[in-house]
């Protein structure tokens, strides 16, 4: 296990020590550059701004503005090596005031390649509830998750997206939602418990 999230840290130091990198090249001038830290974080953005959207082409329209706001405001960026939580702070953040101005309707629906929420996402960190394994694939069930995602405070509904929907680490939660990480494990666990209390008749 103490490998494992060595390996892990060790990975997130590379990449942050590449995006910085990259942050450095493209201020020079090389826009090849941007190119790259825009590939390492496109499947992520969409994903997030998928989750608070329920359209795709919402979703590439929110994700396409946040670059060019990345780009243009890049000097802004006081650490580099965190580009990623600052890309995704920006994709959340256009993607809610999108919500705000559209009131779409939130959509947990998911391709063959995207994790759609589960028990993880659903059980507070006591356990014990999970989803039927048949109710998960009823239109009943996907809108009462979404109804009850949706009922959720802002900070909440944020946190539980991104990481236990997501699966972003609670530290780049914290850097994306400007929070502690204390702040983002509250949130999240509030969220669950709110949906076990909301999803209840879903619930065994």
């Amino acid at each position: 296990m103490d490998d494992a999230a060595g390996n892990d840290r060790s990975d997130q130091d590379d990449a942050r020590r590449r995006d910085a990198e990259a942050v450095s090249g493209t201020l020079a001038g090389d826009l090849r550059a941007f190119d790259s830290l825009i590939e390492a974080y496109q499947r992520r953005a969409v994903a997030v701004a998928y989750r608070l959207l329920g359209n795709i082409n919402d979703a590439m329209d929110v994700c396409q503005d946040a670059y060019v706001r990345a780009f243009r405001s890049l000097e802004s960026l006081e650490d580099p090596r965190k580009f990623g939580s600052w890309l995704m702070r920006i994709v959340s953040n256009l993607a809610l005031n999108y919500r705000r101005d559209r009131r779409p309707t939130l959509s947990l629906a998911t391709g063959d390649d995207e994790r759609g929420i589960g028990e993880d996402a659903l059980a507070d960190s006591s356990g014990g509830a999970s989803l039927n394994e048949g109710s998960m694939q009823s239109n009943e069930t996907q809108d009462a998750i979404t109804a009850a995602i949706e009922r959720l405070p802002e900070k909440q509904r944020m946190a539980l997206i991104l990481f236990a929907i997501e699966g972003i680490p609670q530290k780049e939660v914290a850097e994306i939602l400007e929070c502690s990480i204390e702040a983002v494990k509250w949130n999240v666990f509030q969220a669950r418990k709110t949906l076990k209390e909301s999803l209840s008749e879903f619930l065994t």
